[in-house]
């Protein structure tokens, strides 16, 4: 797997991870307050868009991950 794919499945998991907690029709439910990570990963998706800069990228680098071409580019 490569970063970007990486990124994708821990954006995803974020996401729907806080939704399952913050809302109040979910069986977790625990706070609203979760709702605000779900903000966070759409606002790091957001600028990641219009800057090129991934934060998460950087960890993934170091730690060996290969990066790869655009897998939605074929």
């Amino acid at each position: 797997m490569t970063i970007e794919r990486y990124i994708r499945l821990m954006a995803g998991f974020f996401i729907m991870l806080s939704l399952a907690l913050g809302v109040e029709a979910s069986p977790i439910f625990h706070s609203p307050w979760w709702l605000a990570v779900t903000a966070f990963v759409g606002f790091n998706l957001f600028q990641s868009g219009i800057t090129n800069v991934c934060p998460p990228s950087f960890l993934l680098k170091k730690l060996g991950v290969p990066e790869g071409g655009a897998s939605c580019a074929r």
